[in-house]
């Protein structure tokens, strides 16, 4: 009985981290609660993240705030059309005294303390630095200098730019599904907020906003435990069970649902796969941290709700001549879902 009370008193403790490290984000990010409560459920599922949205709209500054709030080693790397997967390992250069030398990259530069890495404009880079990045997001290691490097702490945050195409290169359906979610960042639409990001000075200067954010809030050694500590505490019952279930064989078989979308004749061609069960556990994996930083120890649809687009909607892969339009049919698609899959 005192251990499940020390347990309870622990995950009150984090809960109250969860929220100052989410009001801290929220101080230097104006207007948009909702992804920073999305990116907060991310870090305490342990899943990795990507944004994207259109140029300028704060995605970048949400995730130095992330990574300034949460503290731990964190390093950054900007994509670029020319770049290598070597350049993550290591950089060569020459001494003053005119021999070669090679030194770590970004990815080993802290070795296996490494808690955040962020990739700026991940789709400027090329396929090969993918492939990389996949084994790091997957392993949480890597292989270099003769030696195998675990990163037991690591998460990987990255932003793509939707808007431009030229010198992009799309992620691999493999790569998009390591990352527990995808989440599209807009820019606020409330006039208020509008106002403030325009003429309030203080949301001008980047870097001093950052350097407002107290750091240190979380600790990265002690997420992953944490993290297991909740998955455990929180309880779904057989009928949360069923209903879940029942959205996924409605996500991956909307035809054989009833469901019916505008200006799609063929519903039974229009998912060529993807909601793999890996999906599915990572959906119930942040339905339970949601449900945790709501304060309850069972799950309810509206924890399933709340996450289930940013986290299944890059896992549907359509039908080539569907793919185009992609933005506007899985959003579709998945509130669809909910319409007809009855609540318990």
């Amino acid at each position: 009985m005192n251990d499940i009370r020390r347990g309870d008193a622990m995950l009150t403790d984090w809960r109250a981290a969860a929220q100052a490290f989410e009001a801290a984000v929220a101080g230097a990010v104006l207007g948009q609660e909702r992804i920073i409560r999305l990116v907060t459920i991310a870090v305490f599922a342990r899943g990795h993240v990507l944004l994207e949205g259109d140029v300028g709209v704060g995605k970048t500054t949400l995730l130095r705030a992330v990574a300034r709030a949460m503290g731990g080693a964190y390093e950054r790397v900007e994509g670029t059309v020319d770049m290598m997967p070597t350049d993550l390992v290591y950089h060569t250069y020459l001494a003053e005294d005119g021999r070669p030398r090679v030194e770590p990259g970004p990815v080993l530069r802290s070795s296996e303390d490494l808690a955040i890495f962020f990739f700026n404009e991940i789709n400027r880079a090329r396929p090969q630095v993918h492939a990389l990045l996949l084994r790091l997001m997957a392993e949480r290691s890597l292989q270099a200098f003769n030696r195998e490097y675990r990163f037991p702490l690591l998460q990987v945050f990255a932003d793509r730019n939707r808007v431009e195409r030229e010198e992009t290169f799309e992620l691999p359906a493999a790569a998009r599904d390591r990352f527990l979610m995808e989440i599209g960042m807009e820019a606020p639409r409330d006039p208020a907020t509008r106002r403030a990001l325009a003429f309030d000075p203080r949301f001008h200067d980047t870097d001093g906003l950052i350097a407002g954010i107290p750091t240190g809030l979380l600790d990265p050694a002690r997420l992953g435990g944490i993290a297991s500590a909740i998955q455990h505490g929180v309880r779904a019952s057989e009928a949360i069970q069923a209903y879940v279930v029942a959205l996924w064989e409605a996500l991956v078989r909307p035809h054989e649902a009833g469901i019916r979308l505008p200006g799609i004749d063929d519903m039974a061609g229009l998912v060529q796969g993807g909601a793999s069960p890996r999906g599915v556990a990572a959906l119930v994996r942040a339905a339970r941290v949601r449900a945790w930083l709501e304060e309850r120890d069972w799950l309810v649809p509206e924890d399933i709700r709340a996450v289930f687009e940013p986290v299944m909607a890059h896992r549907v892969f359509l039908e080539p001549i569907h793919e185009l339009h992609r933005s506007e049919i899985v959003p579709a698609l998945c509130r669809a879902v909910f319409e007809t899959v009855p609540a318990p």
